[in-house]
């Protein structure tokens, strides 16, 4: 799973431009304008090219705006390109939280945590890395695609509504956020998968409370979402111990977290109770993978009854991720492909 941004900057350019996903959008967009003007107050003074205007393709290899935390990916690589073109040093996490809060966290590759902040301007609400990416490396990730379409309600917009409206929120943050932080941190440090995949659970779990909490309430997740959080537990419980943990964050579909030895079997568990569609072609992306067999046993204890064929259009398995950096690749060509013709000399 990756977003892709690429800035090519010319004295030519007489406007700024944006393209998503080859779509044309609007560069006037008030979280994007923060990040620049953030990222101008701190370019290098001796550039020409914090006047020049850009032109930005940024792309995804996952679906945009359907919970999987495509805005973060794509503010992280944009104010990161950016801060590269400019010369901005130092920490940029703050700067990318402009556009979307979890960008911060994308920055950093590996395990990473978001502070909070006291200060009004949110100048101190910045993102560290825990740990690197090849701390736990036995750490895989099953992303279930259920819906790739765009959600009615965005992040933004449901968090604001859920601060104005969720008493649950308001003990959540009083009552439990510091001490499941702590915890979790204490779990990735120490490699603890069963206290990592309880606190993950939980908090999915009320994160989404907290949208029925809300008024008029948020509903994110679907059945098939619920189905797939069934599964989970019923498998943990055949097993004797906690092997996947899931999550959800503002869509339906699920992002499960499992140790490398017990993917083969998991994924021939959902892909038994989630048939592929037959006319779909690609129901495994990202990491090769093989799914193990099921034994008669497990799917006769399992008991939950198979899917309707397409209910998970496809999964997607990947590792902790390595953060933004730059590549050495074609950019002109990505920008042809967005659908500016325009070469640099």
């Amino acid at each position: 799973m990756r977003a892709k941004t690429t800035v090519m900057a010319s004295p030519t350019f007489k406007e700024n431009k944006i393209w998503l996903n080859g779509k044309e959008e609007s560069f006037e967009n008030p979280r994007l304008q923060h990040c620049m003007k953030e990222l101008k107050q701190r370019a290098r003074k001796n550039t020409d090219v914090v006047n020049w205007n850009i032109h930005v393709c940024s792309e995804n290899n996952f679906p945009t705006a359907a919970g999987l935390a495509s805005s973060a990916a794509g503010y992280a690589c944009f104010v990161y390109a950016i801060a590269q073109l400019y010369g901005v040093e130092g920490d940029i996490t703050a700067i990318a939280r402009r556009g979307s809060g979890s960008a911060c966290r994308s920055i950093y590759g590996g395990w990473v945590q978001w502070h909070v902040g006291k200060s009004d301007d949110g100048s101190d609400s910045f993102a560290t890395q825990i740990a690197g990416v090849s701390h736990w490396p036995e750490m895989r990730i099953l992303t279930l695609v259920v819906n790739s379409s765009r959600k009615k309600c965005s992040s933004t917009d449901g968090m604001r509504r859920s601060i104005a409206t969720s008493s649950l929120l308001k003990y959540r943050v009083d009552h439990v956020v510091k001490d499941r932080v702590e915890g979790i941190i204490r779990a990735i440090k120490e490699k603890d998968f069963k206290a990592f995949a309880e606190i993950t659970m939980k908090d999915s779990n009320q994160f989404h409370a907290i949208c029925s909490d809300t008024y008029p309430p948020l509903s994110y997740v679907n059945e098939v979402s619920r189905r797939i959080i069934e599964l989970i537990h019923a498998y943990n419980e055949l097993r004797g111990t906690t092997k996947v943990a899931y999550t959800f964050d503002a869509g339906p579909n699920a992002c499960l977290y499992l140790l490398e030895e017990d993917v083969p079997e998991v994924v021939a568990l959902i892909q038994y109770v989630f048939p592929s569609d037959t006319e779909r072609v690609e129901y495994f992306k990202g990491l090769p993978i093989n799914p193990g067999s099921l034994s008669d046993e497990l799917k006769v204890k399992i008991d939950i009854p198979k899917q309707k064929p397409g209910s998970i259009k496809y999964i997607i398995y990947t590792d902790v991720g390595e953060g933004a950096r730059v590549l050495n690749d074609d950019n002109e060509h990505l920008l042809n492909d967005c659908g500016n013709p325009k070469r640099l000399n």
